[in-house]
């Protein structure tokens, strides 16, 4: 019947079909239920009869004609007591007879009978399963394995006028998670809840608490799926992932029981959370798996997966899948499999995780003593090694002394940079004699080369190993990196194995959008210092020190601290329920020490009793206050190790951090930074990223830069977020603006608003069913207004003047968003402000979708004016997709001057200053270039250096003649001078400008 399309019933017959007929399952009856065991009991019987007929005629001779009531009965306890998956995995025991509960496919083809085993499993699909003991509930569809219910399924289709969402309010208001069959990890394993274009998922039923993960593909690197030619867009679900091979895989090897120990007021209690992958995670595993298994040893992998995409597990499982990975003819594909990482949590979460699967004690093995300890598990083939980044050079040395043996390499780019161990420097690291001589290293945080590079390099310096496949995972590739990791595509050109794009994260909820809230804060200086002509002095350490002192002038420091304290306690501190934490990145160690100081001396100045600083940074510090040198542990007074747990607790609401804890670092109450360092490309990425996190009462971030350009950010973040445009946000009078527009409209009316908000902020954190009840009363009628206006603007209304859905939703959009933005820079004492912001973003929840276009936010377009807040310039950075981002591996970041800008005249250089860096320097200020380049071409030394070297040799000689020059005419154009000193992108670009004309020059002149 043509009715049939509009139910969900057809939805069901359409799943169900699959799986009989193409997913290995048989139909099962709502009857043959048992709602009291939460099983059916007659499936189990049938399996074990069926598949163990010698035990079960020993345990028929002990139970006699009770055998089937008491193996069901010991059966139930062992599920209660441990759980279905481990039942599953380890079978149970009754009176010395060891029964199967499944059967899984062996790695290799060896054992003829695994197969006939795993055969013998029993798959059945039920409709309409009714699961209450009291009541007539039902589920849509159930999925079990031998008798024991493994999925939920609840089923919503969109032409029923519903969706996935209210497949969600299903499980968390109708399903009393008490029921035996949704009790937490005694019987279903993972609950699902699909429509036609969207699937969710669960392992834990907690009413309105309950949290869904979504179960998308993703589609354009972003949420959701893509369209389906052939059918249903979640037809995936039961055409791949729910088909007997995949679904045996899934519990057999991903489904683990993750349990975190932690003390409460020192009680020392558990948290236990069944491990259900996200599609990305069960796809990349697989793909890696099946790659690997083909193509064997000597191949190099690399996964971009975003932070919040769950590496953690990925890698757990991936790690476990390598180390007994056989290929068609039954041979190993790698002798061991070797986990690289900095995180602690990944060690104990490793041995963990493959306990679970193998029940065998020693499969892990940890590295944390010396070189000999690695060297011995290599050689003996240990099946997991867990090891750090500082051991890897000694990693390769060892492998390449072992031919005839393959391995397996993990590099997990998550390196912790707590202690700076990521960042020693390269050729220290790769030089050591021995893996105790590197540990002994001075760490070093000056270089640009992070671990991502250290591995490179490493790698390159030994050259290719065929014994060896490398699988590195990251969410900030280099275009290098993609260079040597990358798999060709159609064009032959490197790109990532698999892709879980940073878009989608965000999209899908794992992480925030850290540009959402952008703020640059621009400080012009401008010094004067006499130097005394003193042939004694070090002109380049002078000239370096006049830089510092710029930056690190105390009036400078007081009024950005100043800044920074009152923004936090005003704005910051309100934030997560009051636990919001920031983390100010500075430019130097120098500068953390002195910030440090500055903002303990303002805090009690003020009398500020709510507001504690910590500093991270490595080595010691010496200056004027602290001639003997300070340290960082100096000034927390505490040991470094303990700072993370520190930084963690009420006591400490700012870090301020010196090239430590910008990579690697998990702190979710973190939800404000402060920058007063330049960054760009992987690093500025990595570091802003540390906001991210996302935890329990946090909707959003903030970020507030003293020292960078949104076009520099923008240019950083483009190539982990496809293409993004740049939108400044307005003048905080455009919120009344907006307001304005939105009473004229007459739909929304004060005394409900007024009646609303007396209720909203009155009422204690959770609302009662009366108050509940009381706020849809005080919104419903401006829902009924608004349905009466017309959906569009009319094509003669040009202007878009008219009172629309469509202008009025636009208005509404954009002042909430605004509202919301601006209240984390200054505080508002508007309270008619406040009540409609408040009362607005519970109408927009109530109002009806005008078109697809509305999905994509149309009042994400509200930010196009360009305000100043005193000294504060304000910016909404906003990403949007258009598809691939190709590295430029040969560019850096900022500007290149090319061949075209070689033969420009000198004078030119200002513009291109003034442009890329905001000065504001005149047609004038030419003169002091064209005067040292004037000096640079007469002097003799440099001329014959310029005959007799190549570019690359001669730019030595060059840079320190350059630098003299500088400083003898600083005083002529101080302005000019001091920006190279102080700005080393600016500075940079100026030399190599230089340079390039000085070379040229002199070679066409000689």
């Amino acid at each position: 019947m043509a009715t049939g399309i509009h139910t969900e019933l057809t939805f069901e017959a359409a799943i169900e079909a699959s799986l009989l007929e193409n997913g290995g399952y048989t139909k099962g009856h709502s009857t043959d239920f048992d709602v009291d065991l939460g099983m059916f009991p007659v499936y189990v019987i049938e399996f074990l009869k069926a598949s163990q007929p010698k035990e079960w005629e020993k345990i028929n001779n002990i139970h006699k004609s009770d055998v089937e009531k008491k193996v069901i009965q010991r059966l139930i306890k062992e599920l209660d007591l441990r759980g279905t998956l481990d039942v599953l995995r380890n079978g149970f025991i009754d009176y010395g007879v060891k029964f199967k509960m499944a059967f899984f496919r062996p790695e290799s083809t060896l054992n003829p009978e695994s197969e006939i085993l795993y055969r013998k499993n029993h798959l059945s699909v039920t409709r309409q399963l009714y699961y209450e003991r009291q009541g007539n509930n039902s589920l849509d569809m159930v999925l079990s394995l031998n008798g024991l219910p493994i999925a939920t399924i609840e089923l919503k289709n969109q032409f029923s006028g519903q969706n996935v969402n209210n497949a969600k309010k299903q499980y968390a208001y109708d399903r009393e998670s008490k029921e035996p069959i949704f009790q937490f990890k005694k019987r279903s394993l993972v609950h699902f809840a699909v429509d036609t274009d969207e699937c969710f998922m669960t392992t834990r039923l907690s009413g309105k608490k309950t949290r869904y993960l979504p179960f998308n593909l993703g589609y354009r690197n972003g949420a959701g799926n893509p369209p389906n030619k052939e059918g249903y867009r979640t037809a995936y679900l039961w055409e791949y992932v729910f088909a007997k091979d995949s679904f045996m895989d899934i519990i057999a090897k991903f489904l683990h029981l993750n349990v975190e120990e932690f003390e409460l007021n020192g009680i020392k209690k558990k948290k236990e959370t069944m491990i259900f992958p996200r599609f990305h995670q069960m796809e990349v595993v697989r793909k890696l798996t099946h790659d690997a298994r083909v193509k064997g040893a000597g191949t190099n992998y690399l996964i971009q997966h975003s932070a919040g995409s769950g590496k953690s597990n990925s890698i757990a499982w991936l790690s476990y899948r390598l180390s007994s990975l056989h290929n068609s003819s039954n041979g190993r594909v790698f002798d061991s499999v070797i986990v690289i990482t900095d995180r602690r949590v990944l060690d104990d979460q490793l041995q963990k995780t493959i306990y679970q699967f193998d029940h065998k004690d020693g499969v892990v093995q940890k590295i944390d003593k010396d070189s000999q300890q690695l060297a011995d598990a290599i050689e003996a083939g240990s099946n997991i090694i867990i090891t750090t980044l500082q051991k890897f050079p000694f990693i390769l040395d060892k492998i390449g002394e072992l031919p005839s043996r393959k391995y397996a390499v993990i590099i997990d780019e998550a390196h912790s940079s707590q202690g700076g161990e990521a960042s020693k420097k390269l050729k220290e690291v790769l030089s050591a004699k021995s893996l105790e001589e590197a540990a002994k290293e001075e760490l070093y945080s000056g270089l640009d080369q992070d671990a991502e590079d250290e591995i490179r390099k490493s790698m390159e310096a030994r050259g290719k190993q065929n014994n060896l496949s490398f699988f590195a995972f990251t969410a900030t590739p280099k275009a290098k990196t993609v260079e040597v990791f990358g798999t060709p595509n159609a064009e032959g050109l490197p790109q990532p194995f698999h892709l879980y794009s940073m878009k989608q994260a965000i999209e899908e909820g794992f992480i925030l959008d850290v540009l959402k809230n952008y703020t640059t804060y621009k400080t012009y200086f401008k010094l004067s210092k006499e130097i005394e002509d003193d042939p004694n002095v070090n002109k380049k350490q002078a000239a370096r020190a006049i830089g510092r002192f710029l930056s690190l002038h105390p009036h400078n420091l007081a009024q950005k601290t100043e800044v920074m304290v009152e923004h936090f306690r005003q704005i910051v501190s309100k934030k997560i329920g009051g636990k919001a934490k920031a983390m100010l990145v500075t430019g130097s160690r120098l500068h953390a020490v002195r910030y440090k100081e500055e903002f303990d001396k303002y805090i009690k100045d003020k009398g500020y009793n709510d507001i504690k600083t910590l500093v991270a940074f490595s080595g010691k510090v010496i200056y004027d206050n602290y001639p003997e040198g300070v340290t960082e542990v100096g000034l927390n007074g505490f040991k470094e190790k303990e700072l993370p747990k520190k930084f963690s607790s009420n006591e400490y609401q700012l870090l301020l951090v010196a090239d430590k804890y910008q990579t690697g670092f998990d702190q979710p109450l973190l939800h404000t930074m402060y920058v007063d360092k330049i960054l760009s490309g992987v690093k500025c990425v990595q570091t802003l990223s540390r906001l991210n996190r996302m935890c329990e009462g946090k909707e959003d971030t903030f970020i507030l830069d003293f020292a960078n350009e949104t076009e520099t950010i923008l240019e950083s973040f483009q190539p982990y977020f496809e293409l993004t445009n740049v939108k400044e946000t307005t003048d905080p009078n455009h919120l009344y603006d907006l307001k304005g527009e939105i009473e004229k409209a007459q739909i929304i009316w004060q005394t409900e608003i007024d009646n609303f908000c007396n209720v909203f902020f009155k009422s204690a954190k959770v609302l009662s069913v009366k108050e509940q009840g009381k706020l849809n009363a005080y919104v419903d009628p401006a829902v009924e207004r608004f349905k009466q206006l017309p959906e569009e603007n009319s094509k003669e209304d040009v202007l878009g003047t008219e009172i629309t859905q469509e202008n009025l939703k636009h208005a509404l959009q954009s002042f909430t968003r605004l509202y919301s933005f601006l209240t984390q820079i200054m505080p508002f004492s508007d309270v008619d402000l406040e009540k409609l912001f408040t009362y607005a973003k519970f109408l927009l929840k109530k109002l009806p979708r005008i078109n697809q276009a509305d999905r994509f936010k149309l009042g994400d377009e509200v930010a196009l004016e360009y305000y100043r807040l005193q000294k504060i310039a304000d910016q909404d950075i906003v990403m949007e997709s258009q598809g691939e981002y190709g590295l430029d591996g040969k560019s850096e970041a900022g500007i290149r001057l090319g061949n075209k800008d070689e033969d420009a005249a000198l004078s030119e250089i200002i513009d291109l200053l003034n442009k890329r860096f905001s000065t504001e320097f005149a047609e004038a200020d030419k003169l002091f270039f064209d005067q040292i380049e004037a000096e640079l071409i007469a002097d003799q030394k440099l001329s014959e250096q310029a005959r007799n070297n190549t570019k690359e040799n001669f730019k030595y000689g060059f840079e320190e003649v350059f630098m003299d020059k500088l400083i003898e005419r600083m005083e002529q154009n101080q302005d000019i001078f001091s920006k190279m000193m102080d700005d080393k992108e600016f500075g940079g670009l100026v030399r190599n400008y230089m340079l390039e004309k000085v070379f040229s020059k002199l070679n066409i002149n000689p």
